[in-house]
């Protein structure tokens, strides 16, 4: 019979390791970074809210839950990026797709309601803060990864 165990590698002591870790040690010493976090999470948080603030959680359900379904993940992300960004900075292009799915979502969400122009414009407003902050995070990271460390 084969050995099926799935022991998880460890990774202390590959040679690059030490080289990684100070590359993500600049990048959150950073207070572009801390800020970024912050506001990806209000970002996210305001998405989560905004079909009540808006009022079209009755009148326009299926994008209401979108947009809470959203607010949460970017949330969960900028809560993540704020305690573990040496490990989900690489993840953090996720948040321009997000944001470039909610300006859109009014159209494409709402087939069988017409989105009023509060609703447009809160989308697009979230969206593209929400695709800013992304495409800056990601900056961020490829940035701090070709700088090449010092010693080296």
């Amino acid at each position: 019979m084969s050995d099926l165990s799935h022991s998880t590698p460890d990774i202390t002591r590959h040679p690059d390791v030490v080289a990684m870790q100070e590359r993500y040690a600049q990048l959150t010493r950073g207070r572009q970074a801390v800020a970024l976090d912050g506001l990806v999470l209000l970002t996210g948080t305001y998405a989560t809210i905004s079909p009540w603030v808006v009022h079209f959680r009755l009148t326009n359900p299926s994008l209401a839950v979108n947009n809470l379904i959203l607010g949460i993940t970017l949330s969960v992300i900028g809560l993540g990026l704020a305690l573990a960004a040496e490990r989900l900075y690489r993840l953090s292009w996720t948040c321009a797709v997000i944001g470039v799915w909610l300006i859109i979502a009014p159209w494409v969400v709402t087939a069988s309601h017409s989105p009023t122009a509060g609703i447009i414009l809160n989308n697009v407003w979230i969206g593209a803060v929400a695709c800013v902050l992304g495409v800056v995070a990601t900056g961020m990271t490829v940035r701090t990864e070709r700088r090449p460390l010092p010693g080296r």
